[in-house]
């Protein structure tokens, strides 16, 4: 059994996972690169499809990226000496854009002639590839685009550094298209993080706690600040148009799992003894919220062991390494310390219905994120995988029943021990009421979208109508 996880320091000088920073990082990340590495920061600069109403960017001249990649040096000597984390961080960060928009390019061109995925490069340019595979090193990441370093949590600039996170308030360092639904998209995953220290302070918290007042006040903050974070995830729906998400979508595919895409792999000219290499692309499933909240309340006990679970447990690995430690250290303390058993040893019912509400916010987090699949991409495409290469109509599904499956027994432990519990006085009687009611409607809508998807010619549409006919429509929520 893991002892005072709380106490411990995870951190690798970008990241600190803790109630200061939480998920994010410990300072604002570069803008740009230092001037040592000015041509990369020039390609970067002129990298993005939208650059003005004068001008396209490389990646919107098909072809183009290949002479742009071509004159640029092979920084691999600087970086053997370069140690500070930030520089890293935006070298990695450059550096898998130009991966991403190298390969994927030839994809984005054949999507904007005829809506198909194309068929990516799948060799990386040996004046790329080196560089990339050692800060990746340096890193301890994987060389491909990620969500922490590359893509979201590291790429975010402020328009005004005296105002907060707030998506609106946010650009990107990066950029492949350059549309406002590109930047809205992924800014308001750092929006949401903005959140992140009182929801790491709540899990650290609980580990501390020995009064029941105190367990109470843990477990109201975190179960109020994933609402709060559920309200903010819901302006998706505003800071990101459903029908322009494939105009970037295309670029943050993974190699593994998208098959007709990479084919075998990509091959790093000069590295891995130019061997193809596989890795899961970019995708919200490498956020932090969801698998630490996971762990903490016991979702993560209810998990089906399937092909499903094993993507999500790999996808674990796809992230720094101190917010893997982070998780490895949660897993071993609740392992042997459910929160469950705990409140119910304890006879905390109020514990126990703010147990119900954490788990169901992790429920409106799912199903909120499901009903983006379902109007973002499948009535946009038919291509059948997500950004991470895993199935794109049971991917989600698999998570949502096992929390369900959990709420079930919340609810139960909550009406079946009378004895314990007087439910006629039960503190926050109506919350628990509400949630108690809620249950057999979301249960009734998952098996409704699961008998549609079984339909060799489902209709996505009857499948999102589901959301309304149960009042269960992420917008209006």
């Amino acid at each position: 059994m893991i002892q005072n996880y709380y106490n411990k320091k995870y951190t690798d000088g970008f990241f600190n996972v803790s109630s200061n920073n939480g998920f994010l990082p410990i300072k604002d990340p570069l803008k740009v690169l230092p001037d040592t590495y000015k041509e990369l920061q020039l390609l970067i600069d002129n990298l993005y499809v939208f650059q003005n109403e004068d001008k396209k960017g490389i990646l919107a001249i098909p072809n183009e990226i290949e002479k742009a990649v071509s004159i640029i040096p092979d920084y691999s000597e600087l970086i053997e000496k370069e140690h500070h984390v930030f520089v890293l961080q935006a070298l990695f960060r450059a550096y898998t854009f130009i991966t991403s928009g190298y390969t994927l390019e030839l994809s984005y061109q054949e999507f904007i002639k005829n809506g198909n995925y194309g068929v990516a490069r799948r060799l990386l340019p040996q004046n790329i590839a080196k560089p990339l595979v050692l800060v990746s090193k340096k890193l301890d990441v994987y060389p491909w685009l990620d969500y922490h370093y590359a893509y979201s949590l590291g790429n975010y600039v402020k328009k005004n550094d005296q105002e907060g996170l707030n998506w609106q308030n946010l650009d990107m360092a990066c950029k492949f298209t350059g549309s406002k639904d590109e930047v809205g998209f992924i800014m308001l995953h750092v929006y949401i993080n903005e959140l992140s220290p009182l929801l790491v302070s709540s899990v650290m918290d609980f580990g501390k706690s020995e009064s029941i007042d105190n367990v109470n006040k843990t477990l109201k903050l975190c179960g109020n600040t994933m609402e709060e974070m559920n309200k903010r995830r819901r302006e998706m729906w505003v800071a990101s148009r459903h029908e322009n998400y494939n105009d970037f979508r295309i670029f943050i595919m993974g190699i593994k799992g998208n098959d007709s895409i990479f084919g075998e792999g990509l091959v790093y000219d000069g590295c891995f003894d130019n061997n193809p290499q596989q890795f899961r692309g970019q995708t919200g499933a490498q956020d932090n919220i969801i698998p630490m909240i996971d762990i903490f309340s016991g979702v993560v006990d209810y998990y089906p062991e399937n092909d499903l679970t094993k993507y999500l447990l790999d996808l674990r690995t796809y992230r720094p390494k101190c917010i893997q430690d982070f998780f490895v250290d949660l897993r071993s303390y609740y392992k042997a310390n459910p929160v469950l058993k705990t409140l119910e040893k304890a006879e905390n019912v109020e514990g126990l219905i703010y147990l119900l509400k954490i788990v169901d916010e992790v429920y409106l987090f799912r199903n909120g994120h499901w009903q983006f699949v379902q109007k973002y991409i499948m009535s946009n495409t038919k291509y059948a995988f997500a950004t991470g290469g895993t199935p794109i109509t049971t991917w989600l599904i698999n998570q949502i029943e096992c929390v369900l499956e959990y709420e079930r027994i919340i609810i139960n432990v909550i009406n079946n021990n009378h004895s314990i519990f007087d439910i006629n006085n039960l503190v926050n009687k109506e919350l628990f009421t509400s949630l108690e009611e809620s249950y057999n409607r979301k249960k009734q809508l998952l098996l409704d979208q699961i008998t549609e998807l079984k339909s060799i010619n489902y209709d996505i549409n009857v499948v999102y109508m589901k959301n309304d006919e149960l009042k269960l429509n992420d917008k209006s929520i």
